[in-house]
């Protein structure tokens, strides 16, 4: 009796339930839209057929089609049905559930279905609950998520489960739906007589954008408030339907101009910054009825996306506007209305903003990697797994910023923001542009160059990891850039880059002398056609002139291409470091200065490197092998033969005074963090260019056995570890007197 009175209970429950919840289909076969995963053929539908289903996670927003894809598989398949809602589950429903799991598993070996709406609603324990019996089979979860469940759901869940994501329904499938509904005997109204007319329909399907819940929810107020006429019709004009779904149906005057045609030119006015005809389509949308709110939707939507920080205060302005309306409400509130949008219109424009659907993009298509280390949480693993080691604290260093690896190791050196030249963005690209470039120097001219013993081309990938594993180093360029520039030229000066490789000094010379012009140096063709690639984005006349020449024969070079120019200002970085004939060079310079002109540049003092040797722990080494080690290092920086190395800050300041220059010098250490890999070793013991690495310096005195045992040393004490590097510079301004 008690069974029977149940199953009436249950009756009169389907009875009574909202027309949404009786037209929830059963099967395949009642299922409208999402033929893109649910369609004939495609892999879900073949697993639900075949009753082969794995974890899936069910991902859209409302209305949709999850919770009711989740029935028809409960309906379909042989496998038990359990079904819990996140919102109001907890641990003690999933260990209940995973019983009956086990117990249904043991007794009749049948698999469990797990279902849990709103799965991103479990916190991570709960989450974390569910994972190994998703793991060993015990269950199957089908989840269902309204948020995206790569953010929102357990990790290691999403790993272990096939995710679909569920579009909003179309025009067409939602007028299927409706049609469904109507024609249904049994739990729709295919019992009674409803004229549904064609611009109500229109009006229902449009408003609930793609919502077939919110369309069978007004359909239904619809039907059952409106009462029948003589021959028993209950017709459904659209006025019902507008009072149905509380919008009224957007009406634009008798040329027809259709509602999305006329938002489209508001937006493209907005964005072309014409007042006139923003003013005008914004009227035509408000006479006609436009909702006011859909309108500032899209204006806060634009002033992300076409003003962005070409104006930050544009967002502020339209919620505050939206804001309000809010309060004042109409006929008042289109003073906020039209103030928003001539505010848009007339701010300066930017999509820069649009670099994150290129990041999105990243994420997309390329595999998942871990967070650097360096910038893990350290709250927790610390100590057990290093977790923030070796993390910079921006705050500690000059302007609150360091450059540091934050983006995972498959993404280095990748650029999703390009920073307009409009409005308040023009001082946020200045910033930006001048940290990538100095970031840019060091990736090119890779971190410290253990005793300038390597001189040949670089891989640049490699280069662009140590960059940002060795964050220090792109700081400390760009206080080198500062300091060359120090005092700065005047706008009109001609300056003359010594020696440009990266662009670093260029770049820079551009922004402080527009009036003037900046030629830059560079000898290797590879340095040459990467400048040049980074120039033609400029506008032709505001481009360096390149010159790619020996610097002994930079006087010729300079009459070939420009005839008679001589410099007021020549900077340069290490220009001179690796020249064999550093004299004739600075003779050069002095024939290309212009009367009055002045030298600053900077140069790193090979001789002052530290010697690798000393990083090795002696006690644990052949100690007559490590003091002739020791004699072998210095012996490199006492050659009298290589100029590249052998030289000091004194040798240098003898040169400048000897060709006639005044003379202010400074000297400043820099240090940063080398890691000590296995290119690295590569690149100390097996050189690209032989004779030149630090293997073959060694070897003048060593033999290849003793060589073959201290690179055995390096690895085994050194390989992957993270070492202080310093190197000394030496600052020159030169002036020629008058």
């Amino acid at each position: 009796m008690t069974d029977l009175f149940e199953h009436h209970g249950e009756q009169q429950i389907q009875a009574e339930a909202p027309l949404a919840a009786r037209m929830r289909p059963r099967s395949l076969t009642e299922f409208i839209g999402q033929d893109a995963i649910i369609g004939p053929g495609r892999l879900l539908r073949r697993a639900i057929q075949a009753d082969q289903l794995a974890s899936l996670i069910f991902h859209g927003p409302p209305g949709t089609g999850k919770t009711t894809l989740a029935r028809v598989i409960a309906n379909t398949t042989q496998a038990n049905f359990i079904s819990l809602n996140a919102v109001l589950s907890g641990v003690k429903d999933i260990r209940a559930a995973i019983a009956a799991a086990q117990r249904d598993r043991g007794q009749f070996g049948r698999r469990t279905l797990l279902f849990i709406d709103e799965v991103h609603r479990f916190n991570k324990a709960q989450q974390d609950a569910l994972l190994p019996w998703v793991e060993n089979g015990t269950v199957i979860l089908i989840g269902a998520t309204t948020e995206n469940p790569y953010f929102e759901v357990n990790k290691a869940l999403v790993s272990r489960s096939r995710i679909f994501q569920l579009q909003p329904l179309t025009a067409d499938d939602l007028r299927r739906v409706a049609q469904q509904a109507l024609a249904d005997p049994q739990r729709g109204y295919g019992q009674r007589t409803v004229k549904l007319d064609s611009e109500a329909l229109d009006h229902l399907v449009n408003v609930a954008n793609g919502d077939a819940r919110a369309l069978l929810n007004a359909l239904e107020l619809a039907v059952e408030t409106t009462p029948t006429d003589g021959a028993e019709v209950i017709h459904i004009t659209l006025a019902v339907a507008e009072d149905s779904i509380q919008q009224r149906a957007v009406l634009y005057d008798k040329e027809g101009d259709a509602h999305f045609d006329t938002i489209s030119a508001f937006i493209k006015s907005v964005r072309g910054s014409d007042p006139d005809a923003t003013l005008y389509w914004l009227a035509r949308m408000v006479y006609a009825g436009e909702d006011p709110r859909y309108i500032f939707r899209r204006m806060v939507i634009l002033a992300g996306e076409d003003v962005g920080l070409a104006d930050p205060q544009a967002t502020v302005v339209v919620s505050g506007c939206a804001a309000a309306f809010d309060r004042v409400g109409m006929p008042e509130g289109r003073y906020p209305l039209a103030q928003a949008a001539l505010y848009l219109a007339t701010a300066p424009k930017s999509n820069s903003v649009m670099g994150f659907f290129d990041a999105l993009a990243a994420v997309e298509q390329a595999q998942q990697t871990d967070v650097p280390n360096p910038i893990k949480d350290a709250n927790r693993d610390k100590k057990g797994f290093g977790h923030g080691a070796g993390y910079l604290y921006p705050h500690a260093y000059r302007d609150h910023w360091v450059a540091q690896q934050y983006l995972p190791s498959s993404l280095q050196g990748q650029v999703f923001y390009q920073p307009s030249d409009q409005g308040y963005e023009e001082s946020i690209r200045q910033q930006v542009a001048r940290r990538r470039e100095a970031q840019l120097a060091a990736l090119v001219e890779t971190a410290p160059d253990p005793a300038g013993l390597t001189y040949g081309p670089t891989d640049s990938a490699q280069d662009r990891w140590l960059l940002r594993a060795q964050g220090e180093v792109g700081e400390q360029l760009g206080e080198i850039r500062d300091r060359v520039f120090t005092p700065p030229p005047q706008r009109h000066h001609r300056l003359l880059d010594l020696s440009a490789r990266s662009g670093l000094l260029t770049w820079e010379g551009l922004r402080q002398v527009p009036e003037g012009g900046v030629y830059a140096c560079v000898e290797r063709a590879q340095d040459y056609a990467a400048l040049a690639e980074q120039a033609a984005r400029l506008p032709e006349v505001a481009r360096p002139v390149l010159l790619q020449t020996p610097l002994t024969d930079l006087k010729a070079a300079l009459d070939r291409q420009a005839p008679g120019v001589k410099f007021e200002r020549i900077v340069g970085r290490n220009g001179l470091m690796t020249q064999p004939d550093k004299a004739a060079i600075i003779q050069v310079m002095g024939e290309v200065l212009a009367m009055g002109g002045e030298i600053a540049i900077a140069e790193t003092i090979p001789r002052r490197a530290p010697r690798l040797y000393q990083y090795l722990n002696p006690e644990e080494l052949d100690p007559d092998l490590y003091a002739r080690l020791a004699a072998a290092e210095a012996a490199i920086y006492a050659d009298p033969k290589d100029a590249r190395v052998n030289w000091d800050a004194d040798d240098l300041r003898q040169l400048f005074l000897a060709a006639g220059f005044q003379l202010e010098t400074a000297l400043q250490t820099y240090t940063s963090s080398m890691t000590v890999t296995e290119q690295r070793l590569a690149d100390w013991f097996e050189p690209s260019q032989p004779g030149r690495g630090y293997a073959s310096r060694i070897g003048q005195q060593l033999s290849p056995a003793e060589v073959a045992t201290v690179r055995q040393w390096f690895s085994c004490q050194l390989r992957q570890q993270t070492v202080p590097w310093t190197r000394t510079v030496i600052f020159i301004q030169a002036r020629r007197p008058l």
